[in-house]
């Protein structure tokens, strides 16, 4: 964690700390605040009128804590479990599989978009059928406004899912879909974008060029077109409708961006969160950080971890924007990289800084920040080289293993929760379950959802249950606590009921 504070700090240090810390009672006091908050705090059962995803593709796990830190325990509950990132093929992810777990509930193949593992990658034919619905079309089908934000291309592998089923996320228009492919009737992403979920209210992103025919010149740059401009000039409670697509690709990194013509994702997610809150019925809003795992598969720490605090900015001015008691905010990643902090650095070290000691083997110094895989292999003469403009944005820190692109890593991610049920985010989890629990927060999606929410519908449904001799559910306030396993008979009368 001493990586995330060095991040918060600026990156700019001193070896000293706060003599605060150097006595016990500090540490003592701290636990005991951090004791009396949690068993002050009441679980809020409450339904959520709101839910607003937040994801940093490509945040490791000891990175998230910085981009979750404005999630900060004195507003509400702050609840943390990991889920499990594989995809049914594969032990490490790739976004587009990683994006429908997290946001369709159900595992899939990689490089396959909103469909079920019974697609085939790269195969059209594969995709009737096995197409699997995400949080979006569950809350638009309830009645909410709906939206999300990236800084890619909005047709790119993780908000797709959101509106798309294609067996391959890199089919952005037409133009890319092989002819073979085409022939069994496949649609584009962006043609998908536009007609599968009718009234998406909000979309912000980059991707132009694939929302026209191929060749055409893009508006912008012959023009000079200034479209921050244009963005701070629209009045959210006279617009109901938005579509914004800042560049022909992707948007450009934080520390390259023109101020003049693009926002960045914390105007976007302001603009995006007084539009959609105008509807009494609530909101879902998705949001993603796609740059920080851009700047991580080339190798630019530097570029990337500025993306984090950007995402960090943006989940701040969101939580400014909505009401706690009635907004389930959640925070995580799709998948991790291969970046890691080591060499036993002081507080205070600069994060792009080196370790504070050479190597012991070839007597060079090292950078405190490390990729295992990626551009930044460089052997001088046979032997590792010397690090040079260790603080430059473009500089890439040194890697175990040349490759063109460094790689995603495979370990668990946090999810941080905050709002009504966010005691539920809680435990190692599959990523289906952000999901899930996202849905049964807001009472959306599935009619047994929804009956669990409604205290009467609840009490109904037992007496059903009961009635096709299913197990008994107990309380955890029952004397003995025993859990009661139903026989296979019972399992099949409640299968068939339709009442599980």
């Amino acid at each position: 964690m001493v990586f995330i504070t060095s991040c918060r700090l600026g990156f700019i240090g001193s070896v000293s700390f706060p003599d605060s810390e150097r006595l016990p009672k500090f540490w003592y006091d701290t636990a005991s605040s951090h004791i009396q908050r949690s068993l002050l705090y009441e679980n809020s059962v409450k339904t959520a009128r709101n839910i607003i995803l937040f994801i940093g593709d490509g945040k490791r796990s000891g990175q998230c804590t910085f981009l979750c830190g404005s999630l900060q325990p004195g507003d509400g509950h702050q609840a943390l479990c990991d889920p499990q990132t594989y995809c049914t093929d594969s032990q490490v992810a790739d976004s587009s599989c990683a994006a429908t777990a997290f946001l369709c509930g159900v595992k899939s193949n990689k490089f396959t978009v909103g469909l079920s593992a019974n697609a085939t990658y790269n195969l059209c034919n594969s995709t009737v059928g096995n197409e699997v619905h995400s949080l979006l079309s569950w809350a638009k089908d309830a009645g909410k406004s709906v939206g999300f934000v990236t800084t890619t291309r909005v047709q790119h592998a993780t908000p797709a899912p959101l509106y798309a089923h294609c067996p391959n996320r890199y089919w952005y228009s037409d133009a890319s879909i092989p002819a073979d492919q085409r022939k069994p009737g496949c649609l584009d992403i962006a043609y998908q974008l536009v007609h599968n979920i009718r009234d998406i209210e909000v979309i912000m992103g980059g991707g132009r060029q694939h929302m026209s025919p191929q060749g055409t010149p893009d508006i912008e740059y012959p023009n000079e077109n200034r479209y921050q401009d244009q963005l701070d000039k629209v009045d959210p409670e006279r617009t109901d409708y938005l579509m914004g697509l800042f560049e022909p690709g992707d948007l450009a990194y934080e520390l390259e961006r023109n101020s003049s013509t693009d926002p960045s994702i914390v105007e976007m997610v302001d603009k995006a969160v007084h539009i959609l809150r105008k509807n009494t019925q609530g909101f879902f809003l998705f949001v993603e950080g796609g740059k920080i795992d851009q700047g991580h598969h080339s190798g630019r720490a530097k570029l990337a971890l500025y993306e984090a605090m950007l995402l960090d900015n943006a989940i701040e001015r969101a939580l400014e924007l909505t009401d706690a008691s009635e907004t389930l905010t959640v925070v995580s990643a799709d998948h991790s990289h291969t970046l890691s902090l080591g060499g036993y650095t002081d507080r205070g070290n600069p994060i792009f800084g080196f370790a504070p000691q050479v190597s012991d083997v070839d007597g060079m110094p090292y950078t405190s920040l490390l990729y295992a895989n990626g551009p930044g292999f460089r052997v001088v003469n046979g032997q590792r080289s010397n690090p040079q403009n260790h603080s430059h944005k473009d500089y890439t820190p040194q890697a175990a293993v040349p490759l063109v692109e460094e790689t995603h890593a495979g370990e668990d991610v946090p999810v941080y929760a905050q709002g009504p049920w966010s005691h539920l985010f809680k435990g190692t989890n599959e990523d289906v379950f952000i999901a899930h629990a996202m849905a049964y927060a807001a009472c959306i999606a599935y009619k047994d959802n929804t009956e669990n929410r409604d205290p009467k519908a609840l009490k109904r449904k037992k007496r059903r249950i009961r009635d096709y001799e299913t197990v008994e559910i107990r309380k955890a306030q029952t004397n003995d606590g025993a859990i009661h396993m139903p026989t296979k008979v019972q399992n099949m009368k409640a299968v068939n009921s339709k009442v599980l």
